[in-house]
Protein backbone atom coordinates (compact mmCIF):
# COMPACT_ATOMS: atom_id res chain seq x y z
CA UNK A 1 0.00 0.00 0.00
CA UNK A 2 1.13 3.11 -0.97
CA UNK A 3 1.65 6.08 1.14
CA UNK A 4 -0.39 9.37 0.26
CA UNK A 5 1.69 12.65 0.24
CA UNK A 6 -1.12 15.66 -0.84
CA UNK A 7 1.09 18.44 1.18
CA UNK A 8 4.39 16.87 -1.59
CA UNK A 9 6.53 17.00 1.71
CA UNK A 10 9.70 14.61 1.09
CA UNK A 11 9.62 11.26 3.10
CA UNK A 12 12.61 10.22 3.07
CA UNK A 13 15.08 10.59 5.83
CA UNK A 14 16.21 14.15 5.48
CA UNK A 15 12.53 15.72 7.46
CA UNK A 16 13.31 13.22 9.84
CA UNK A 17 16.58 14.37 10.77
CA UNK A 18 15.51 18.13 9.99
CA UNK A 19 12.70 16.96 12.78
CA UNK A 20 15.13 15.78 15.32
CA UNK A 21 17.32 19.09 15.27
CA UNK A 22 14.32 20.90 15.67
CA UNK A 23 13.02 18.83 18.55
CA UNK A 24 16.56 19.14 20.01
CA UNK A 25 17.31 22.70 19.55
CA UNK A 26 13.78 23.53 20.61
CA UNK A 27 13.28 21.41 23.98
CA UNK A 28 17.06 21.62 24.64
CA UNK A 29 17.69 25.16 24.58
CA UNK A 30 14.14 25.87 26.20
CA UNK A 31 14.80 23.85 29.13
CA UNK A 32 18.99 25.48 29.27
CA UNK A 33 17.68 28.86 29.09
CA UNK A 34 13.97 28.62 30.59
CA UNK A 35 14.80 26.19 33.71
CA UNK A 36 18.66 25.57 34.06
CA UNK A 37 20.60 28.47 33.94
CA UNK A 38 17.75 29.79 36.65
CA UNK A 39 18.43 26.55 38.91
CA UNK A 40 22.63 26.78 37.99
CA UNK A 41 22.20 30.77 39.69
CA UNK A 42 20.69 29.69 42.61
CA UNK A 43 23.05 27.24 43.27
CA UNK A 44 26.13 29.49 42.84
CA UNK A 45 25.07 32.11 44.92
CA UNK A 46 25.76 29.84 47.82
CA UNK A 47 23.59 30.33 50.79
CA UNK A 48 20.55 28.95 52.05
CA UNK A 49 19.18 26.68 48.98
CA UNK A 50 15.58 26.14 48.72
CA UNK A 51 14.90 22.97 46.71
CA UNK A 52 13.06 20.51 47.08
CA UNK A 53 14.30 17.33 48.80
CA UNK A 54 13.60 14.78 46.66
CA UNK A 55 13.94 10.67 47.45
CA UNK A 56 15.93 11.02 50.23
CA UNK A 57 18.73 13.65 49.05
CA UNK A 58 19.12 17.02 50.58
CA UNK A 59 18.27 20.10 49.10
CA UNK A 60 21.47 20.48 47.15
CA UNK A 61 21.96 17.45 45.97
CA UNK A 62 18.74 17.30 44.17
CA UNK A 63 19.21 20.93 42.96
CA UNK A 64 23.18 20.00 41.69
CA UNK A 65 21.37 16.95 39.62
CA UNK A 66 18.90 19.26 38.30
CA UNK A 67 21.33 21.35 37.22
CA UNK A 68 23.17 18.81 35.64
CA UNK A 69 20.39 17.61 33.70
CA UNK A 70 18.98 21.13 33.09
CA UNK A 71 22.55 22.74 31.99
CA UNK A 72 24.96 20.70 31.18
CA UNK A 73 22.64 17.32 29.32
CA UNK A 74 20.34 20.04 27.56
CA UNK A 75 23.50 22.03 25.97
CA UNK A 76 24.37 18.40 24.85
CA UNK A 77 21.07 17.73 23.52
CA UNK A 78 21.05 21.06 21.81
CA UNK A 79 24.50 20.05 19.94
CA UNK A 80 23.55 16.69 19.12
CA UNK A 81 26.41 15.18 21.56
CA UNK A 82 26.11 11.78 23.09
CA UNK A 83 21.77 12.47 22.57
CA UNK A 84 20.30 8.47 23.71
CA UNK A 85 22.36 9.69 26.79
CA UNK A 86 21.74 12.92 27.44
CA UNK A 87 18.39 12.87 27.56
CA UNK A 88 17.86 9.98 30.13
CA UNK A 89 18.52 12.76 33.01
CA UNK A 90 16.24 14.67 31.50
CA UNK A 91 13.99 12.07 31.30
CA UNK A 92 14.53 11.35 34.73
CA UNK A 93 14.27 14.77 36.03
CA UNK A 94 10.67 15.19 34.31
CA UNK A 95 9.13 11.91 35.79
CA UNK A 96 10.42 13.55 38.96
CA UNK A 97 8.53 16.94 38.10
CA UNK A 98 5.51 14.56 37.26
CA UNK A 99 5.35 12.14 39.84
CA UNK A 100 7.32 13.18 43.01
CA UNK A 101 7.06 17.03 42.77
CA UNK A 102 3.89 17.67 41.26
CA UNK A 103 1.81 14.75 42.05
CA UNK A 104 -1.04 16.41 44.52
CA UNK A 105 -1.24 19.47 42.18
CA UNK A 106 -3.39 20.24 39.61
CA UNK A 107 -3.06 19.52 35.67
CA UNK A 108 -2.08 22.47 34.52
CA UNK A 109 1.42 22.30 36.97
CA UNK A 110 2.51 19.03 35.53
CA UNK A 111 1.44 19.89 32.11
CA UNK A 112 4.97 21.61 31.38
CA UNK A 113 7.38 18.52 32.60
CA UNK A 114 5.23 16.22 30.46
CA UNK A 115 5.62 18.54 27.57
CA UNK A 116 9.36 18.27 28.11
CA UNK A 117 9.18 14.87 28.96
CA UNK A 118 7.68 13.54 25.23
CA UNK A 119 10.37 14.98 22.53
CA UNK A 120 12.99 13.48 24.94
CA UNK A 121 11.63 10.01 24.71
CA UNK A 122 11.50 10.56 20.95
CA UNK A 123 15.21 11.31 20.71
CA UNK A 124 16.10 8.62 22.98
CA UNK A 125 14.36 6.52 20.59
CA UNK A 126 15.41 8.15 17.86
CA UNK A 127 18.78 9.86 18.25
CA UNK A 128 20.06 12.80 17.14
CA UNK A 129 19.92 12.56 13.54
CA UNK A 130 22.32 13.45 10.86
CA UNK A 131 22.61 17.09 11.49
CA UNK A 132 24.47 16.29 15.06
CA UNK A 133 27.44 16.23 16.33
CA UNK A 134 26.39 12.64 17.20
CA UNK A 135 26.60 12.07 13.06
CA UNK A 136 29.84 13.69 12.67
CA UNK A 137 31.63 12.16 15.22
CA UNK A 138 30.54 8.48 14.00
Amino acid sequence: MKLVNPLGFATNGRLTDLSLLLLRATFGGLMLINHGLGKMNKLMEGGEIKFASVMGMDAKTSLTLAVFAEVICAAMVVFGLFTRLAVIPLIITMLVAIFVIHISDPFKKMEMAILYLIPYLVLFWNGSGKYSVDEFIS
